[in-house]
C-alpha cells in the first residue's frame, strides 16, 4: 500500500475534498504514557501530562525508548513516499557546486572557507597574497566519522601567523577553542573548554579574549540554565587554568558579556546584555602595551542598541537606535577620558533600516534594508555620501569586513535564484571584481522573484517575497506553495539561496517568505509590534499571508504548506492551532512549544525579552493564550504535521517538540499524520553535515508535497 493520499482526492488540487486519516493509512503511533502532573497557575489548573519527556534522551531510558519508537513509525511512513527519492536526488545535485566563504585578511594571508560541493563540512584554506596558491589549513571532515563535528568560528591573529578556532560537536552550542600555527599547520597544545555564545578577539598577537560559562554539573550539560558568563583572556602557550578573568558580574548572574578589540588595539569594548533584546551596557578598557586596567562605564543601563563598528585612535564608532528606531551611526571621542564623553551623530536615521556598518580604508560602508532587500553605500568618515554599491537584483549583500587604513573588503551577494557570489571591493575606487562565482546546474533566469504587499488582520501592510518558475507564473494556475516565516527577536528575513527551496521550485511549486512583525525589517517599531503582548500580531500576519496566497490564486485551497524553525517553529505550532482549516501541511522545526516553561532550560531564560516572563501574571496570560502545547484541542482536524528536532539541541531543548507531538497525536489519533523526526548527533541547526541536511530535507519536502498535492517531475 502507498501513502499517496492525493490519489484518493482527484484532480484540480482539490486536496481538502476528501479526508485522509492516519487510520486510513494504517498509521499507529507509539503509546505515550500520560503523567498526573498538574499545577495551578494564576487561578488556572494547567495539566502537563508529558513533562517526563523533558528529560534528557541520553540519561533517561524511557525517553530514549520513546524517541526510538517515534522515529521507527516516522521513517516507515516517509520511506513509502514516492517523492522522497526525487527530492533527495535533486537537493544533492543542487548542493553539488563549489562554494566559498568570505575571505579574511590578516598580515599577508587570506583565510576563507571552501566546500567542493558535497563535503559534509567546509574546509578552511589560506593563501599568501590574494593570488597565492590555496593551502588547506583545517579539514573538519576528518574530525568525526559521521561528519557531525564542525569548525564553528575562527579568527587569525593580527599578523596572520596564528589562528584561533572553535569546534562544535554534534550540533551543541558548547565550543572547544584550539590554536594552530598557520605556517606549519601544527595544532598547538592550547585548549579551552565550556566556551559558549562567544566571539574570538585577538589582543595583538599574544592572546585573545573569549566568553565562557562555569563548567556545568555532570549529566546536565545540555539542559541546565546558562548563567554567570564571563570574559577571559587566554595567553598563547598557557593552560586554560591560567586564563585571566577580564570581566564578570557575579552580582548580576543573568548578564551575558562579549568583548571586542579595536583594530589598532587601543581599546577593549565589553558589551553586556540580559536577554535577546538589543539593549546593552558598554564598558571600555584602554589597552597599553598589551595590558589594561579596570573597566570604565561608557553606556550604563540596558536601554538601547549599541554595536561597535570600530575605533580609530581614541574615537569609537557605533550603530545605535537611541533616538533612532531604524538606527544611525554615532561616534565618541575618548581622548579626554571616558567620564562625560559625548556621542555625536555621524549618519542620521533614514527611511531604510540600517543593518551593518564597517570602516574600510578611509571610508564607511553601510548596509541598509529597504523592504527586506539589501542596499549598500560608501560614505566618507565624516558621513558624506561617496557611492552606492550597485547590486542589480532583489537579494542580500553581506560581509564588507575590513579595517581602517586598508581599502580592501569582500562581500557576498545572493538571492532566491542566485547562490552567493563573492566580490572584492576597493573602497577607494568603488570598483567590485569577482573573487569566486559558483557554476550553476540551473538557469536563474527561469525563476521569477517578486515582492508583494498584503494587509494583515489590523490593516498593517506586510511584505512578502514570492518565487516561482516564470513558466508557472505565466500559466496563472495555483500551485502547491511553501510559506515560510519567523517573526521574532529583531531577526530580518532577507532573500537568499537554498538548494532545498530550489528543489521545491523545480518540482513546480511556489515558495513564499513573509516578513512578519517581530522581525527587524523596519527597525525597532516593527520588532516591538510582534513581541510580548503584541505577539499575536505575528500569527495574524502569517495567517493573512496564507489567505492572501489563496485569494491571489498563487496557491489552491488545500495546497498550502507552512514551515518555520525555532521561534518559527513556535509560529507554526500557534497558527496551526488557530487556523487548522487554512493549512494542508506543516513542518515545525526545533520549535519553542511550551511557552509556560521555556525559561527553565539552557538559553531559554534569554528569550523573556521577546516572550515575557511566565512567572508574571500579565505575561503568563498572553503566553497561555498561544502556547502551542497548551492549545491543542481534542478532536480537531489538524493539518498533516511533521515535527523535526534533534537530540543534541541545547538551544531549544527537544522536550518542547516531544511534548507537543505527544499532545498532537493524542488529540486526534485517527486524523492526518502527526509525526516527529528526531535527528541524532545534531543540534539546533549549525554545523549539521551535508548528508544529514539532504536526508532531513528530502523527508520534509516529500511529506509536504504529499499533503499539498505537489507532483514531482518524472525521472
Amino acid at each position: 500500500m502507498t501513502f499517496r493520499a492525493r490519489t484518493l482526492i482527484g484532480a484540480l488540487f482539490a486536496v481538502s475534498a476528501v479526508a485522509v486519516s492516519a487510520q486510513d493509512l494504517k498509521l499507529t503511533y507509539p503509546q505515550t504514557t500520560k503523567g498526573e502532573i498538574a499545577e495551578v497557575q494564576f487561578g488556572e489548573r494547567i495539566a502537563d501530562p508529558y513533562r517526563w519527556l523533558e528529560n534528557d534522551v541520553r540519561t533517561d531510558p524511557k525517553v530514549a525508548a520513546w524517541v526510538e519508537q517515534q522515529n521507527q513509525v516516522t521513517q516507515a511512513y516517509l520511506a513509502d513516499l514516492p517523492q522522497r527519492d526525487w527530492f533527495a536526488a535533486r537537493i544533492k545535485a543542487l548542493m553539488d557546486y563549489e562554494r566559498f566563504g568570505l575571505p579574511q585578511k590578516a598580515g599577508a594571508n587570506y583565510f576563507y572557507m571552501r566546500n567542493s560541493g558535497l563535503q559534509n563540512q567546509s574546509q578552511l584554506f589560506v593563501r599568501q597574497g590574494l593570488d597565492g596558491t590555496p593551502r588547506l589549513l583545517l579539514d573538519p571532515n576528518s574530525w568525526a566519522k559521521d561528519g557531525a563535528t564542525a569548525l564553528a568560528d575562527w579568527e587569525p591573529s593580527d599578523n596572520g601567523k596564528l589562528l584561533a578556532y572553535s569546534i562544535q560537536d554534534g550540533g551543541s552550542d558548547w565550543r572547544t577553542i584550539r590554536l594552530l600555527d598557520v605556517a606549519t599547520g601544527k595544532v598547538l597544545t592550547d585548549e579551552i573548554q565550556w566556551a559558549k555564545f562567544t566571539g574570538i578577539s585577538w589582543v595583538g598577537n599574544a592572546g585573545f579574549l573569549y566568553s565562557r560559562f562555569p563548567e556545568p554539573e555532570k549529566g546536565k550539560e545540555f539542559q541546565s540554565l546558562n548563567t554567570n558568563q564571563a570574559v577571559y583572556f587566554h595567553k598563547i602557550g598557557t593552560p586554560q587554568s591560567a586564563d585571566q578573568l577580564v570581566y564578570s558580574t557575579p552580582d548580576r548572574p543573568k548578564l551575558g558579556h562579549g568583548a571586542e578589540v579595536t583594530h589598532d588595539a587601543r581599546w577593549m569594548v565589553i558589551t553586556s546584555s540580559q536577554g535577546t533584546d538589543s539593549r546593552y551596557e558598554v564598558h571600555v578598557k584602554r589597552i597599553n602595551g598589551g595590558k589594561w586596567g579596570q573597566p570604565q562605564t561608557l553606556i550604563k543601563g540596558l536601554e538601547n542598541d549599541w554595536r561597535l563598528i570600530d575605533g580609530m585612535g581614541d574615537t569609537l564608532y557605533f550603530i545605535t537606535n537611541k533616538g533612532a528606531p531604524r538606527l544611525k551611526v554615532v561616534k565618541v571621542d575618548l581622548s579626554r577620558g571616558v567620564a562625560g564623553a559625548q556621542f555625536v551623530d555621524l549618519v542620521a536615521e533614514r527611511e531604510e533600516t540600517l543593518e551593518r556598518a564597517q570602516i574600510v580604508g578611509n571610508r564607511l560602508i553601510l548596509g541598509y534594508l529597504k523592504d527586506a532587500a539589501s542596499k549598500a553605500e560608501v560614505l566618507s568618515l565624516d558621513g558624506k555620501p561617496v557611492k552606492e554599491i550597485t547590486l542589480n537584483a532583489i537579494g542580500t549583500a553581506s560581509g564588507f569586513g575590513g579595517k581602517p587604513g586598508d581599502p580592501e573588503t569582500f562581500y557576498s551577494f545572493s538571492s532566491f535564484n542566485q547562490p552567493g557570489a563573492i566580490y572584492r571591493f576597493d573602497s577607494n575606487t568603488g570598483v567590485s571584481t569577482v573573487f569566486a562565482q559558483p557554476k550553476l546546474t540551473f538557469n536563474p533566469d527561469d525563476y521569477q522573484v517578486e515582492q508583494q504587499f498584503y494587509a494583515s488582520k489590523d490593516g498593517t501592510r506586510v511584505p512578502m517575497f514570492i518565487v516561482r518558475k516564470k513558466s508557472v507564473a505565466a500559466e496563472g494556475k495555483p500551485v502547491p506553495t511553501l510559506l515560510y516565516g519567523y517573526g521574532g527577536f529583531d531577526v530580518s528575513l532577507t532573500p537568499g539561496f537554498s538548494a532545498v527551496r530550489m528543489a521545491w521550485l523545480e518540482a513546480g511549486g511556489a515558495f513564499a517568505m513573509a516578513n512578519l512583525r517581530g522581525g527587524g525589517e523596519y527597525g525597532k517599531a516593527w520588532h516591538d509590534a510582534g513581541r510580548l503582548a503584541n505577539k499575536q500580531n505575528v500569527f495574524d500576519d502569517f495567517i493573512a499571508a496564507g489567505e492572501y496566497l489563496i485569494a491571489q490564486g498563487i496557491t489552491p485551497s488545500g495546497g498550502l504548506a507552512v514551515q518555520g524553525g525555532s521561534n518559527g517553529g513556535l509560529l507554526i505550532g500557534a497558527v496551526v492551532n488557530q487556523r487548522p482549516d487554512l493549512f494542508a501541511a506543516g513542518n515545525a522545526a526545533v520549535g519553542v512549544m511550551d511557552m509556560l516553561r521555556f525559561d527553565q532550560f539552557t538559553a531559554g531564560r534569554y528569550w523573556v525579552d521577546d516572550y515575557g516572563y511566565p512567572s508574571k501574571e500579565a505575561d503568563w496570560r498572553v503566553l497561555r493564550a498561544y502556547s502551542p502545547y497548551h492549545n491543542i484541542r481534542p478532536g480537531v482536524e489538524y493539518p498533516a504535521m511533521l515535527v523535526t528536532t534533534a537530540d543534541t539541541d541545547d538551544r531549544v531543548v527537544p522536550g518542547h517538540s516531544f511534548k507537543y507531538t505527544a499532545a498532537l497525536q493524542a488529540a486526534n489519533p485517527d486524523g492526518k499524520p502527526h509525526l516527529i523526526r528526531i535527528e541524532t548527533r545534531a543540534g539546533h541547526g549549525a554545523g549539521k553535515p551535508t548528508d544529514k541536511v539532504v536526508a532531513e530535507n528530502s523527508d520534509i519536502l516529500a511529506f509536504l508535497a504529499e499533503w499539498t498535492g505537489l507532483d514531482v517531475p518524472a525521472r
